[in-house]
């Protein structure tokens, strides 16, 4: 959006934060804090997949960790999603193996710089189609540009207002 002002909050603005932080919980949680389900630690602020246990692990007089359900889990149990890879084409019946696999690693290393960065779901609607759904709108677009590059094709992305919902359509023929 173009002013003739020269520097205004709405010549850089892109995006406005309706939600308010409605997104985050109503208190910090207590740190250090592990997920019950996929082992994620909760530390200084931020999700990490859990590394070998540090040295302090075995001395007794630390209390050990709150357990809790990370977001991440908390969406692929509700059925949430963020993000949705929608793939199709010709080639898809014979290489579907393949693209599944592709999306399962790409997914997994995801995972390694951020940990809520999930598939909710993999769904198979028909012989020529695949439907990838995503815990971020990040993740979905990550898978986009992985099948792009591996694979070809053509991938076309389309995000909501915000940036919070991403739809990303992937074909080869």
């Amino acid at each position: 959006m173009r002013t003739s002002k020269r520097y205004t909050n709405t010549t850089f603005t892109r995006r406005v934060d309706r939600e308010a932080g409605r997104h985050r919980p109503s208190r910090a949680p207590s740190e250090p804090r592990i997920c019950e389900r996929c082992g994620a630690v909760y530390a200084k602020r931020r999700w990490a997949l859990a590394g070998p246990p540090p040295r302090w692990a075995s001395l007794k007089t630390i209390a050990a960790p709150d357990t809790t359900i990370c977001p991440g889990c908390r969406m692929v149990a509700e059925k949430k999603f963020s993000g949705e890879v929608r793939i199709s084409g010709d080639f898809v019946p014979g290489h579907r193996a393949e693209i599944e696999r592709l999306i399962h690693n790409e997914a997994g290393r995801a995972a390694v710089d951020n940990p809520l960065q999930r598939i909710v779901q993999l769904d198979r609607p028909a012989r020529d189609r695949l439907t990838v759904r995503t815990t971020t709108e990040h993740l979905a677009k990550r898978l986009g540009h992985a099948l792009h590059k591996a694979l070809h094709g053509s991938v076309h992305y389309e995000f909501s207002e915000e940036n919070k919902f991403a739809h990303v359509m992937w074909s080869r023929n």
